[in-house]
């Protein structure tokens, strides 16, 4: 890694500092989520923004709480997320639905609570967190390569039995579990079907 992207790496990480210890001043029920997650879950710095899964009741909350720290915001035309800037422009995405469901405070109260840049923060659990990645896999946005060294760190924190359960009608989705399976990342899940999520 170059000396730009330690300086982008720290730059993301003050960010999720200073957004992270706001959110959890102000009691919104959130959680990291995207890259950052899987940096505080082990897995190698792929940090372009900071992710925060919350629930959408707390998303006005989220912003007042936000724009009161400096932040600058905007709602753009998608409808499962808010974005934030910091003066570095650092965008801080707060997503309230992850594969087309909505966040939930059973998701919310799952997460772990992880030390990440100096500063404890709830994580996604690392089931979630794999879910909310390949579940919205499509012919459009079918990435294997960039999330399996991802993945591969994470492997053991994650209940696949569940991801296989949940991913299962995603061909595409459910391609990436048989492909960590072939790698011999994974043991050979076992689906229960009628697994729901979140």
């Amino acid at each position: 890694m170059g000396s730009h992207s330690h300086a982008v790496t720290d730059a993301i990480l003050e960010t999720l500092k200073r957004a992270g210890a706001g959110l959890k001043e102000a009691g919104v029920r959130f959680a990291l989520a995207g890259g950052c997650a899987g940096y505080a879950r082990g897995a190698a710095p792929s940090l372009h923004d900071v992710d925060f899964a919350l629930v959408e009741e707390d998303v006005p909350l989220a912003l007042k709480t936000l724009e009161n720290l400096g932040f600058r915001t905007a709602k753009p035309p998608e409808d499962w997320l808010v974005k934030a800037f910091d003066e570095q422009d650092v965008l801080v995405d707060l997503i309230f639905s992850l594969a087309e469901r909505p966040v939930t405070e059973a998701m919310i109260a799952r997460a772990d609570p992880i030390n990440t840049a100096a500063l404890t923060l709830p994580v996604l659990e690392a089931t979630d967190l794999v879910i909310s990645w390949i579940l919205p896999m499509s012919e459009h946005s079918c990435d294997y390569g960039s999330l399996l060294p991802v993945v591969r760190a994470m492997r053991e924190q994650v209940d696949w039995n569940k991801v296989a359960s949940v991913t299962a009608p995603s061909p595409y989705a459910s391609t990436f579990v048989t492909l960590l399976e072939r790698l011999h990342i994974i043991d050979p899940p076992v689906p229960s079907p009628g697994t729901v999520w979140p």
